[in-house]
């Protein structure tokens, strides 16, 4: 549901369960439980409520709808948990009524083109960067060019999404690549001035180009 609202452009993702939202404890188990009314931030602290919090209807309990809404807020949607047996409940969220727990965005809204590769829905294969290169996309804001790359998987064309991870392998980025994984494979670890002499033919500098790139 996360990803689709990402793709639609949605201001508003609604996740209808058994339960009344996020509780700061079992409401089953502890009658003093409060629900909480807003999150601003999902860290550590939600997450373990919600790993708490039981929810039979839907896949994956709580812990699952606020793994979505993480991913939804973090491209700019606002996401709601509420127990869909309440009347006329979508009427009433839709209306601005305050009904179990709001997931404010914490962004502004990214634009179609970088929510769509955020969502992971087309993402073709994986290119492994050295730590020079995660410091130059993460902090100085520049594109990906082929010295930074150490390793390539999968197999895509020029203008597939591909995922940019670290040397430990955890996703800090994506974008549309520039090159094929057959021309990274031989490009890879090399200078931009090489790309010609090594594939006859180059598309450019950057592999993946900061326009096309976002990270995560």
């Amino acid at each position: 549901s996360a990803m689709v609202a990402n793709l639609i452009d949605a201001d508003l993702l609604l996740i209808l369960t058994d339960i009344g939202g996020l509780y700061t404890a079992d409401p089953n188990r502890h009658p003093d439980a409060r629900l909480i009314p807003e999150v601003k931030t999902i860290d550590a602290e939600i997450e373990r409520l919600a790993a708490d919090t039981p929810s039979q209807i839907g896949t994956g309990g709580m812990t699952a709808k606020v793994e979505a809404a993480k991913l939804a807020t973090s491209s700019g949607v606002t996401v709601v948990i509420a127990d869909g047996r309440e009347p006329d409940v979508i009427l009433r969220l839709v209306g601005g009524e305050a009904i179990g727990t709001r997931f404010l965005s914490v962004t502004d809204r990214l634009e179609s083109r970088q929510r769509w590769m955020l969502s992971g829905l087309s993402t073709k294969g994986k290119l492994v960067v050295d730590s020079g290169a995660v410091l130059a996309l993460k902090d100085q804001k520049r594109s990906l060019l082929a010295a930074g790359i150490k390793d390539v998987e999968g197999k895509f064309k020029r203008g597939d999404i591909v995922n940019i991870c670290d040397a430990e392998g955890c996703r800090m980025a994506c974008g549309i690549t520039n090159y094929s994984s057959k021309d990274i494979a031989v490009i890879k670890g090399a200078h931009s001035e090489k790309i010609a002499t090594l594939l006859g033919y180059d598309y450019g500098s950057e592999v993946v180009h900061r326009n096309n790139l976002v990270v995560v």
